[in-house]
């Protein structure tokens, strides 16, 4: 997959622009800033000031160059679906935005819920890349990069169909449970299992099958 240079400069723009937020809030900010919260939504990790808003955004730069870079580098992503490249490139500024927004806002005081802000994101994201995903074509960055899904073809494109399925309907589940709040640590740990094991196993139990019917021929 070629670097797209313009769309590369201008997500890690965006990804940097928590910086600037940062220090027009900066008087405001306390010196610790929470950074992590448990299922309650209570903080149980603080990080400096200088930190969370140079050293946050600097980090989810790094990643998301290294995350092109490593795509950009496999010669079977040339042919890569071109909506589907531009969610992958617009991944992580989406992350760092509503990342920095939650940790901001916390750190003045809102009452915002950090598991149903990260139940609507997941879900958002869920929904977008598991409309994606089946048109995704055999490579070994992004997927579901098995032995048996790289080494068919048909293993690998009946997996992300059915994969596709379950990330968007695992997504709606996030996002309708974000408004119910019925059980939503619980809800979020056993649709991200889901959506991870199941197309796991159907595509091993697919390997089988035509291991299977190769051995009786």
């Amino acid at each position: 997959m070629k670097t797209n240079k313009k769309l590369l400069l201008l997500t890690s723009m965006v990804i940097l622009l928590p910086m600037l937020w940062g220090l027009i809030i900066w008087p405001q900010l306390p010196n610790q800033i929470p950074i992590h919260f448990n299922f309650a939504g209570q903080a149980n990790n603080f990080q400096s000031k200088p930190l969370v808003v140079f050293g946050l955004p600097i980090f989810d730069l790094m990643v998301h160059l290294f995350m092109i870079f490593v795509i950009g580098r496999d010669p079977k992503n040339r042919t890569m679906n071109e909506k589907m490249i531009r969610a992958i490139y617009w991944l992580t500024p989406i992350v760092s935005l509503s990342t920095s927004y939650l940790i901001y806002s916390k750190a003045l005081g809102s009452t915002t819920n950090p598991s149903v802000f990260v139940s609507v994101l997941l879900g958002l994201i869920f929904v977008i890349m598991g409309n994606y995903m089946p048109k995704l074509k055999v490579n070994h960055t992004v997927g579901i990069r098995l032995p048996w899904t790289l080494q068919s073809e048909d293993n690998w494109h009946k997996t992300h169909r059915l994969a596709g399925k379950l990330w968007v309907l695992g997504g709606l589940i996030l996002l309708l449970e974000a408004g119910l709040q019925f059980a939503l640590s619980y809800v979020l740990v056993l649709v991200i299992l889901a959506i991870v094991f199941i197309p796991m196993v159907y595509s091993y139990q697919l390997s089988q099958i035509g291991r299977a019917s190769c051995r009786e021929r």
